[in-house]
């Protein structure tokens, strides 16, 4: 069966052949981007101008959209959909499933003559109604309790999806229950928005600024693995869960390093252009492509965007990526560690903060010393990494990424920050009583007459922190491949949101007391850098004395989910989000006691997978060859020779079968419990008895890959699967 798949694939590589395009790329990527998007500029050529202005408000300040504009937002939208083709629309939402969910309505109604029109009015625009009964709740509701609300969301442009024959116009959307409490990553997202919006306002009147809003802003990488369609099918590891759950390592994996930024093969790249077409005629900014460290790992990067936007379009290129793949007999695997011993795939969410006149609130400026305004927000969120490292680390756990956190490749579990030499030192300075630096940036002289002097960054980057600072941003790097960056983005912004109330209040307070301003950040800010920098840690984060020190300073070191999770509970974390209005109590335990569900159900369906894969591909495939190998044995044997080596092999060949047979057994047995009706309970067993039994049987497994022919073994390779392309 091996041997079919790899001519299958080997047969598809070969028969593959680029279609040349008629005409330049980009000239057709400026003029599409966009095009599909109920954008700005189609509201304001479609709308009348009072209903084009109070959206407008709506979308900058916040303000409530009344119902006669809602109904000309959406007569507009639905002719300007109609003309593009479309039939029907959805209200597109993210439930806590992690990934999104539409039920599609046709915008054609009878008209009672045996004619239809196409009618869609404020009212379907604002509100639609999903059956909620089957979306996880984490017991804020029973399964009886069906009705749920999706409501529209005016600040994330709706977009028209193609598929097929068919056009659908895509509406983004909150979703709620019945009662209100919030069963999506949006609501929180919106809520945490606002909030942070507020306490960074009071900062910036302080320092004489007009703006009236603040937004945070991000701009998530997408690492994923792309491998032969053929492959993919012939495991049931990566369709069901993933992930290979066996696999020997191949002689080559990505010890030369020669992956990393090399050329894209064509198919590869045919790939990546199709995705980046499609995406930006639905307004996703991407702008970065490249091969990533592991064989067959690639990287695909936006510019910036309001967060709630880029959440938005982060899922739309998680799905794009999926859907586009098999166009070109491609599998997308987004899983955040596919292949053991190579390096897993992470999505550094690059996050900041910008006024609502376009100013970067991170961004240090030519002499950062001097910028008290920036030193203040940057203290601030230095302080929230702190003070919450407890949530930010729990925020990003789950089954998938206990693999992939503090290997080799990826941030550690211990959250900490890097800022770089000329930060550090100006904090340091801070803490001493004074802000000036003696580190700068200047030019790198390359040594090469022909080739430009390089402006230099006055510090290097670190890719082993967990939450570095890389110029105007931070980057929290421990984000894993296949999760919405929306909860991530909702405690960044709360545990910033609590920081910058914080800093707020004492600098108020030290103003009105007679203080002037310098003063009053003068005297605050070595007390926040005292306070926390135990935190900032430039060095390596991947090394065993990091992990010591880390643990004479005092910071979490949070190794896996079910570590981590109960920190998204602490009663100081539920008393943050009731007091900035995020979540209440009973919506933040429901979050938790679904990812506590979510990691016992993904470990079952890896245990239950391991058991049939050993008993139906495996051991068959063992046994065949034991036989064969028992059979040539008998053979030398019976005209008269010996058979030393065949004999030796039948014996380990024999006591790997044997060794399978017992931990599958295991492995099973493991898999039998109930936690005695405790979800907690449950997750520790996972975590201690059926993850380790897993690990168990997979040496065996792989230990036989190595032995079984390549003609008998039923499952495609590594060596296969990364190289050939």
């Amino acid at each position: 069966m091996g041997s079919t798949v790899l001519g299958e694939a080997i047969s598809a590589i070969r028969d593959w052949s680029v279609t040349e395009a008629k005409e330049p790329r980009a000239s057709r990527a400026a003029e599409s981007f966009g095009s599909l998007v109920f954008s700005d500029a189609v509201q304001q050529t479609r709308l009348p101008k009072p209903a084009y202005h109070a959206l407008r408000r709506t979308i900058t300040h916040g303000e409530a959209l009344d119902h006669s504009v809602a109904d000309a937002v959406a007569s507009a939208m639905k002719e300007w959909a109609v003309e593009h083709g479309a039939t029907h629309y959805t209200h597109w939402f993210q439930p806590l499933t992690g990934i999104t969910a539409e039920k599609h309505d046709s915008f054609l109604a009878p008209t009672g003559d045996g004619k239809a029109v196409a009618e869609f009015s404020g009212k379907e625009l604002i509100r639609g109604e999903p059956d909620a009964s089957s979306f996880p709740s984490g017991g804020m509701r029973s399964t009886f309790e069906a009705r749920g609300y999706t409501a529209w969301d005016p600040t994330s442009p709706p977009w028209l999806l193609k598929s097929g024959n068919s056009t659908t116009l895509v509406i983004p959307t909150a979703f709620v229950s019945w009662t209100g409490e919030a069963l999506d990553k949006k609501t929180p997202l919106l809520r945490s928005m606002e909030a942070l919006s507020k306490q960074a306002v009071r900062i910036l009147k302080l320092f004489g600024s007009t703006a009236e809003r603040v937004i945070t802003t991000c701009g998530p990488e997408q690492e994923y693995f792309l491998i032969d369609r053929y492959f993919y099918l012939s495991r049931p590891d990566l369709i069901n869960a993933g992930r290979t759950l066996f696999g020997a390592k191949p002689p080559k994996g990505q010890e030369l390093e020669d992956q990393y930024f090399g050329a894209i093969p064509d198919r590869v790249m045919a790939f990546m252009s199709e995705v980046e077409g499609e995406l930006y005629k639905v307004g996703v900014p991407v702008k970065t492509r490249h091969n990533e460290v592991a064989p067959s790992q690639y990287e695909i990067a936006p510019v910036f965007e309001n967060a709630n936007v880029a959440t938005d379009h982060q899922m739309m290129v998680m799905e794009t990526l999926k859907r586009s793949a098999p166009k070109f007999g491609l599998a997308c695997l987004l899983h955040e560690k596919p292949f053991a011993g190579v390096n897993g795939s992470g999505k550094h969410l690059n996050w900041s903060m910008s006024d609502g006149e376009g100013n970067n609130l991170l961004g240090p400026g030519a002499s950062p010393h001097d910028n008290m305004q920036f030193l203040v927000f940057c203290a601030a969120v230095i302080r929230a990494v702190n003070k919450w490292q407890g949530l930010l680390r729990a925020s990003i756990a789950s089954a998938g990424n206990d693999h992939r956190l503090g290997a080799n490749e990826a941030p550690p579990a211990i959250l900490s920050i890097f800022l770089g030499d000329m930060l550090t030192d100006i904090f340091e300075q801070i803490e001493k009583g004074g802000a000036k630096s003696t580190k700068h940036g200047g030019e790198l002289d390359t040594g090469v007459l022909v080739l430009p002097k390089l402006p230099r960054d006055a510090g290097d980057r670190n890719r082993t922190s967990p939450f570095a600072f890389t110029g105007n941003k931070f980057e929290f790097r421990a984000v894993s491949a296949n999760q919405s960056i929306g909860y991530p983005n909702v405690a960044l912004n709360v545990a910033v949101t609590e920081s910058l109330d914080y800093m707020a209040t004492e600098l108020e307070k030290a103003v009105k007391g007679g203080k002037s301003l310098q003063q009053a950040v003068a005297d605050l800010l070595p007390k926040v850098i005292k306070e926390n920098k135990r935190i900032i840690f430039n060095g390596n984060g991947y090394s065993k004395e990091w992990e010591k020190e880390a643990g004479k300073r005092g910071l979490l070191n949070l190794k896996n989910t079910v570590d981590a999770l109960p920190q998204l509970v602490a009663p100081p974390v539920v008393a943050m989000f009731e007091k900035y209005k995020i979540l209440n109590d009973r919506e933040l335990h429901a979050r938790y006691e679904i990812m506590v569900e979510t990691y016992n159900k993904t470990v079952n369906v890896e245990g239950q997978l391991m058991v049939l894969m050993a008993n139906r591909y495996i051991l068959p495939a063992a046994l065949d060859y034991q036989t064969r190998v028992a059979e040539s044995v008998a053979a030398v044997k019976a005209a008269g020779g010996k058979s030393i080596e065949g004999k030796k092999t039948l014996d380990v060949l024999t006591r790997h079968v044997d060794e399978l047979r017992r931990r599958t057994d295991k492995l099973a047995h493991a898999l039998d419990h109930d936690g005695n009706g405790s979800a907690e309970k449950h997750a520790k067993h996972f975590r201690d008895v059926v993850i380790p039994a897993m690990g168990a049987l997979r040496e065996t497994g792989d230990q036989l890959e190595l032995m079984v022919p390549h003609g008998t073994w039923p499952l495609a390779t590594y060596r296969e699967m990364l190289f050939i392309k």
